[in-house]
């Protein structure tokens, strides 16, 4: 593959929108999730004729490269423990990689009203909590961390690797509400285990030739960019700043997922 294929095969002002949506994906991803929101519309609507499992391979691609530079920054900065770490990331997987078996056999379609009633509850919560995810609210024992994170990481892998957009959103909610992370070392879990969603997901992708590997190298490229802004910026400004762009992100995952149930009824 030379840089020229991409030069013939997209017009200028599609690679510079391309370019600029991985950009943004991978800042606001490194920051709190949600990236997806960002670089999946825009490939949907680029690409309207492609099928969506190649569309969301190549999109996993990309995500996994940005996650990948977010979670070694995170990992310089932030203590892990490794225990909870191992036993998310392994229900993750294996709930991520039948997630990823599903999205040719099933309409994701009918899962967005009940994921827009979750979001809007989401978005209630976070704004009344002042505090959540400033400080460590819970000193869970460790049987039950490992419980919980079992739990997590089974519902939101079996959704990043079924759909996908808001993933890292929703495991950073997770480990603040459900495990009472503040909310930097929320987004630092949420990195190191949304790796393993994208990998989990990709062994399928890949396996079925779903991706398109010159237009995922240049996804991926502004994707690590974009999360090396943000997840330096996040560490920098700390909680505050991560829990403003964490209610801005699922203010439009609310507005998109709306948008979706209502054209799907009018």
């Amino acid at each position: 593959m030379q840089f020229s294929d991409i030069i013939n095969d997209y017009s200028i002002l599609t690679l510079i929108l391309l370019s600029l949506s991985a950009f943004i994906a991978g800042f606001i991803d490194a920051v709190v999730g949600g990236g997806g929101l960002i670089q999946t519309p825009f490939l949907l609507i680029t690409f309207p004729k492609m099928p969506l499992p190649i569309l969301f391979g190549t999109n996993k691609i990309a995500a996994l490269a940005g996650t990948s530079i977010a979670a070694f920054k995170y990992a310089k900065k932030v203590t892990f423990d490794f225990r909870l770490l191992f036993v998310i990331a392994a229900n993750c997987f294996v709930s991520s990689f039948f997630g990823a078996k599903l999205v040719s056999h099933i309409d994701t379609n009918t899962l967005k009203p009940i994921i827009l009633i979750i979001l809007i509850a989401i978005a209630i919560y976070t704004f009344i909590k002042k505090n959540l995810g400033t400080i460590e609210t819970k000193q869970l024992s460790l049987n039950k961390q490992l419980l919980y994170g079992s739990v997590i990481g089974l519902v939101v892998g079996f959704y990043d690797g079924f759909f996908g957009p808001g993933t890292g959103s929703f495991f950073v909610l997770g480990f603040v509400v459900i495990l009472g992370f503040e909310f930097v070392k929320a987004s630092a879990y949420s990195k190191i285990v949304n790796c393993i969603t994208n990998i989990s997901a990709l062994i399928v992708f890949i396996k079925q030739g779903h991706y398109i590997l010159h237009l995922a190298i240049l996804l991926a490229v502004f994707n690590i960019i974009g999360s090396f802004i943000g997840s330096s910026l996040a560490l920098k400004k700390g909680n505050g700043f991560v829990r403003i762009i964490f209610l801005v992100i699922v203010s439009v995952m609310i507005l998109k997922y709306g948008y979706d149930v209502l054209s799907a009824y009018f």
